[in-house]
């Protein structure tokens, strides 16, 4: 399957400074991820740390925050991860998936997708967490 790049914009919460980036699409991450400079250069600090499995295996931990991204006309604040001095941006699922795209692989482009919303009892039942 081919791998594509797309181009985003990236911006501080406030929404007043925006960097665009080239990004992998990569629908298997959880979140996008951006080397740490682009988040010095737009002014945003980690929100809280999450532990993420690499494809190596290896378990680390990484910082997190809400940023903007605006995407194909439309913006939407997302989770993205703080990368490493030099790591490429990734395009992740989570993001894709506030956006309402999933990839093509083959097509190497982005399609719109229609969200899921399967009801699972009545608003009078009361559902538990697993």
């Amino acid at each position: 399957m081919g791998t594509f790049r797309v181009p985003i914009e990236v911006g501080n919460p406030e929404g007043n400074r925006w960097e665009r980036v080239e990004a992998l699409v990569d629908a298997g991450a959880s979140y996008t991820l951006l080397p740490r400079p682009v988040f010095e250069r737009l002014g945003v600090s980690g929100a809280f740390r999450h532990p993420f499995v690499l494809a190596d295996g290896r378990q680390l931990e990484y910082e997190v925050a809400a940023i903007r991204v605006r995407l194909d006309g439309q913006t939407r604040i997302t989770l993205v991860i703080f990368g490493e001095e030099g790591a490429e941006p990734l395009l992740g699922a989570y993001t894709l998936e506030g956006f309402g795209l999933a990839s093509d692989p083959v097509g190497r482009w982005l399609i719109r997708v229609s969200g899921l919303l399967k009801i699972l009892a009545s608003p009078s039942e009361k559902v538990g967490w697993l």
